[in-house]
């Protein structure tokens, strides 16, 4: 293992070793979990990259319901139901004039200003992601709930879709403990520095190439009920963020979108933000390798509590 970047300073022997599996306390999990469940979430949930929203109407799925999502020819984002209120033809497979779209059985053109029951939903454009106020049953909010991110960044995201819900995805993000050991490919070490129900810090060292290594400080919290942020404290990309968020599809399904925003104070940066475009492939690869395995950790988390929940009730009947 050789170290590239920033070196940091060494961190204090721990007062006693314990193994991963034991500081991965399954009841600590839990209640990092259900303290993120309690936060705010404004009713907004995030759809996918601002890049990937284009005039080319697209279907989505949240909590149940179908909604046609396309960027008008004004740049406004545009979400709304995706059955066409004439007689219900999916939207998202119409074409898009200006800033309407174009109901593909009759031509109804519908757009901003609604008509009738048929009415646009909130959404915010960030910039790195794209937001709807779809979620019912939570105090809204005019704008969704977010982390300070960089002011200059390259970055890439990733969107899965995955048999579990929400929290399964948040709760795996409160478990930094598995990365040696389930991503031996993207970590060689990880130290759990400090920990707390609402806050996680971790000493990490990343695989650049081969045997080349990064090491940086990072924290983990959970900003509203659906979202963790990573961001960097320390070493190489300070103050460079990874943001995952949930979007629950409708009963045990659910996606997650994760965006990475990197940044450095280094010589160079200014190029590496002109080839941006180049790098984000790149980023994203890497990123949904990770999800890849981090999907089937949800999975078999939401699995396991269905298991049990199905055994309360057998033993309640």
């Amino acid at each position: 293992m050789i170290h590239i970047g920033r070196r940091l300073p060494p961190l204090p022997a721990p007062t006693r070793t314990q193994p991963d599996w034991v500081q991965a306390d399954p009841r600590f999990i839990e209640r990092a979990s259900e303290r993120a469940q309690a936060r705010e979430g404004g009713g907004w949930c995030v759809l996918d990259a601002s890049h990937r929203i284009g005039s080319t109407p697209r279907r989505f799925q949240v909590e149940g319901e179908a909604y046609v999502v396309y960027r008008g020819e004004s740049g406004r984002v545009v979400v709304a139901p995706n059955a066409c209120p004439h007689m219900g033809a999916e939207l998202h497979e119409g074409r898009v004039e200006g800033d309407q779209v174009l109901c593909p059985w009759h031509g109804l053109a519908l757009g901003p200003e609604g008509r009738g029951t048929w009415q646009c939903i909130p959404a915010h454009d960030d910039g790195a992601l794209v937001w709807a106020r779809l979620i019912r049953g939570e105090r809204p909010t005019e704008r969704p709930i977010t982390n300070p991110r960089p002011e200059a960044w390259i970055g890439g995201v990733i969107r899965q879709e995955a048999r579990c819900e929400a929290e399964d995805i948040v709760a795996n993000r409160l478990d930094p403990w598995h990365g040696t050991h389930y991503h031996p490919h993207s970590f060689a070490t990880l130290r759990v520095t400090e920990k707390s129900l609402d806050r996680l810090a971790v000493r990490v060292a990343y695989r650049a190439l081969g045997a080349l290594v990064v090491e940086v400080d990072c924290t983990f919290h959970a900003p509203t009920r659906r979202s963790i942020v990573m961001t960097i404290t320390g070493g190489d990309g300070e103050s460079s963020v990874v943001e995952t968020h949930a979007t629950p599809m409708g009963p045990g399904r659910a996606a997650v979108i994760e965006a990475t925003l990197a940044t450095s104070d280094r010589r160079g940066f200014g190029l590496a933000q002109k080839a941006a475009p180049l790098l984000r492939p790149f980023i994203e690869r890497r990123a949904a390798r990770l999800w890849v395995e981090d999907v089937a950790y949800a999975e078999r988390r939401y699995a396991m509590r269905q298991k049990a929940r199905r055994h309360l009730q057998l033993a309640a009947e």
